[in-house]
């Protein structure tokens, strides 16, 4: 079947594209979602979705970080029977997209060179909007559908962390549009937990009397030099598990560095890191590694009385790992309509954290699929047009198929 010409979805590409260029042009780094969830308001206003079904959330009042406004919420009643379908994105964009100016180039669209593009993820965006925009115009028949819209997904995953299950409106599934390909079908992903620790030693003067300080820099050293020596750094694999870890600030106090001069024994240090793996306990046994690292590194730096550093190690969750079978509802559904647009679909596990970890954990299995974004998070950032196409079809499809 060519895709271009499918007659069972009446997409209109040049529509689709105007959209996603439009948003993409609408700055909205991560916390600060304002003026992008009122571009997206106004789009679906215009597409003719009434007022009354366009919400926000107070999610913003539960995420541990300031954020200028709550989840965008959209409830799009049903025009033939069948359990609420859930379509989720997120608004957010990495602060290395702040002040993006796209340009189409062909089958692309690019940045200037000077920002990442913010695909990742205005392309979901998009897809979302011209999904109402399709089903409204074409008088297409769908069950319930919600849309949504999340905020900070780039800084935690926190819109879908915290958002209130009961605001999805009961949907039994969910597609989120957050991918490259169109054919990758995102069914699972790794669970993450983070860890910090300060470092509390003394300071001394490092020529005359270095015996009387206590480095905090040389007891971070000898932990991490303890967790790579044991094979808990990087790529982890154990006979009970797998999974990654890495330390990923090692500095001083607000962002400075750990020390100021190269005669003065450090007295301060923070680091930060993270660990990954199909099995949340085991990604916890690495940060147990960790610990146990800071500790035995603790007890091996003394000043001349014996006296050690103060080492605080704390650690959290960041989002649990999930994996759908090939046999889910939402998975078999994903399949059908690929295969109506003649796609072969690939099964992805993610090494990496989506909202879809926590929408699973709420209690909706959720794919994750793709619409054009690539090179993400970098200024070589661009949206290929054809999957922003084949992933707008996906979409309208998975909407409007029978069960």
């Amino acid at each position: 079947m060519d895709i271009m010409k499918s007659p069972a979805i009446p997409l209109d590409v040049e529509a689709a594209v105007d959209h996603l260029m439009r948003f993409l042009a609408v700055e909205g780094v991560t916390g600060q979602e304002a003026n992008i969830a009122a571009a997206v308001s106004d789009a679906l206003k215009k597409a003719g979705v009434p007022a009354e079904a366009i919400r926000f959330d107070d999610v913003n009042t539960r995420i541990p970080l300031p954020t200028e406004t709550g989840n965008l919420i959209v409830d799009l009643p049903g025009t033939r029977p069948g359990p609420r379908l859930l379509f989720s994105t997120h608004l957010d964009t990495v602060p290395l997209c702040a002040g993006a100016k796209p340009r189409r180039e062909g089958d692309r669209i690019v940045s200037d060179g000077t920002t990442a593009l913010g695909g990742d993820a205005r392309t979901g965006v998009a897809l979302l909007v011209v999904l109402a925009e399709t089903l409204i115009k074409n008088k297409l028949p769908h069950p319930p559908i919600t849309l949504l819209f999340t905020v900070r997904e780039e800084s935690g995953l926190h819109g879908a962390r915290e958002l209130n299950p009961a605001d999805l409106g009961g949907a039994v599934m969910c597609v989120n549009v957050d991918g490259q390909l169109a054919s990758e079908l995102i069914v699972g992903a790794v669970g993450q937990e983070n860890w910090e620790v300060e470092i509390t030693g003394r300071a001394s003067h490092a020529g005359v009397a270095p015996d009387k300080g206590i480095s905090a820099t040389l007891v971070g050293a000898l932990a991490l030099a303890e967790v790579k020596a044991e094979g808990w750094f990087g790529k982890v694999v154990k006979d009970d598990g797998r999974g990654t870890s890495n330390i990923g600030i090692f500095g001083g106090k607000d962002g400075k560095a750990a020390g100021d001069a190269t005669n003065v024994v450090t007295d301060y240090a923070f680091l930060k890191g993270e660990a990954r793996s199909p099995e949340l306990s085991f990604a916890s046994k690495i940060v147990d590694a960790y610990e146990a690292a800071f500790a035995k590194a603790k007890a091996a730096v003394t000043d001349h009385a014996g006296d050690t550093a103060d080492v605080a190690f704390r650690r959290a969750v960041s989002y649990p790992p999930f994996e759908l079978g090939q046999d889910t509802a939402v998975v078999k559904r994903a399949a059908k309509a690929l295969a109506l647009l003649g796609i072969e679909p690939t099964y992805l596990f993610s090494n990496g954290g989506l909202d879809a970890n926590w929408l699973d954990k709420h209690g909706v299995p959720t794919i994750t699929i793709g619409a054009g974004q690539a090179e993400i998070h970098t200024i070589k950032e661009y949206v290929n047009l054809s999957e922003y196409e084949k992933g707008c079809r996906l979409g309208v499809l998975m909407a409007t198929l029978d069960e």
